[in-house]
């Protein structure tokens, strides 16, 4: 008879201690070879994990071969000196990769914000939790964002704002001024943080951004994954003559090639307003269809349920 079919036969009163037995000795077997594993990953002699955590080579030896019958507090020291958490050294999972290694050694080295972008992207929320009930309308000045937008939220009870206004009331100034003051860069660090605080704020609303939000990735990238996104899209004849009826002289004045220069960015940019979930076209339409054809493609998509 074998020893496991002489096991089997005894009583579970009897038999208990043998398997706890066979458990210990894994478990030890286990340490051993992990701790070996952390220890040669990161490139450490056993003299200096002794000198580092104040267990003697001699017991270090033995643990590794597995005989070592190690106290949990000089585990703890072990584990300390060798940058891991004790319940790494113990589990029964095998996280012992040296890529899983690498890039654990990494992470607790990185930032408190890259750690929180690490930890949001390993366990992301659902993207229609992450939206909630916010749509965003992107696209060229004079597409019709900010009049479509505004009749929207009317119509569907919910606030709305547009982005500049946000930067506008909480820097004090028109934006004009806060390009001159500030530049460029200012200006998008602004644009961030406005963005930020109206997803802190709002769960439902109707926001209408800048044309060139697309072109800035981390904020485009946040805006994607907050809100529904819509591209609000025109004829480039009709970008600019709407532009021109807002009183804004500007896109024409001096410049021949104004035009040329528009269809550029157009151009440039339809592959990334191309990212928005849905889009509207609203050249050669009225106000009133648009608005239809906007109300119905969110009812549709279910942006707000």
């Amino acid at each position: 008879m074998t020893k496991l079919t002489n096991l089997k036969s005894q009583p579970m009163a009897a038999r208990a201690p043998a398997v706890a037995d066979r458990m210990v000795a894994a478990l030890i077997a286990r340490v051993g070879e992990r701790v070996r594993a952390a220890r040669e990953a990161k490139g450490i002699p056993r003299r200096v994990l002794s000198e580092i955590s104040g267990v003697s080579p001699r017991y270090l030896a033995q643990l590794e071969a597995g005989g070592g019958n190690i106290s949990i507090a000089l585990l703890q020291r072990v584990a300390v000196a060798l940058d891991h958490r004790i319940e790494w050294l113990i589990g029964e999972d095998e996280p012992w990769s040296s890529e899983a290694m690498r890039v654990a050694d990494q992470f607790r080295a990185a930032p408190t914000e890259v750690q929180q972008t690490v930890l949001r992207a390993l366990a992301p929320q659902p993207v229609q939790s992450r939206r909630a009930r916010r749509v965003c309308l992107i696209g060229l000045r004079g597409a019709g964002k900010s009049t479509l937008g505004q009749m929207a939220g009317q119509a569907l009870n919910l606030p709305f704002i547009e982005l500049n206004r946000e930067i506008e009331s909480h820097s004090g100034m028109p934006v004009d001024e806060v390009m001159a003051l500030y530049g460029d860069e200012g200006y998008r660090k602004l644009e961030a943080q406005a963005l930020g605080r109206i997803v802190a704020a709002h769960d439902g609303l109707i926001l209408a951004v800048a044309g060139g939000i697309v072109a800035q990735p981390d904020t485009y990238d946040t805006l994607l994954s907050h809100f529904h996104t819509i591209w609000v899209r025109t004829s480039p004849d009709e970008h600019m003559s709407r532009v021109r009826a807002q009183g804004d002289t500007r896109p024409m004045a001096g410049n021949p090639e104004a035009m040329e220069q528009l269809k550029s960015i157009l151009a440039s940019r339809e592959a990334l307003y191309g990212r928005a979930e849905a889009q509207i076209d609203t050249a050669g339409r009225s106000v009133s269809d648009s608005l239809d054809e906007l109300l119905a493609l969110i009812a549709r998509r279910g942006f707000l349920d």
